[in-house]
């Protein structure tokens, strides 16, 4: 059940983060990085130690995109 929610919540993400408009894109990264969490987790649960690992770095990566887009700091 909860795959099927964090896969929604990456396709919102997708999609508002290929939108054309710049204003919303910090949501993007942040649904982005919310979803890279959810799969980190199943991929933990999962003891799928490669996949968990990629999924940090996503979460890392989305975490540097809303640094960028709302300029924190």
């Amino acid at each position: 059940m909860f795959r099927w929610v964090f896969f929604i919540v990456a396709i919102t993400a997708l999609v508002m983060l290929t939108s054309a408009v710049v204003e919303f894109q910090w949501i993007g990264w942040s649904l982005s990085s919310l979803s890279c969490v959810g799969w980190a987790y199943f991929a933990y649960e999962d003891k799928d130690t490669p996949r968990f690992l990629m999924e940090l770095t996503y979460f890392s990566t989305a975490l540097w995109g809303v640094y960028n887009w709302i300029g924190i700091g």
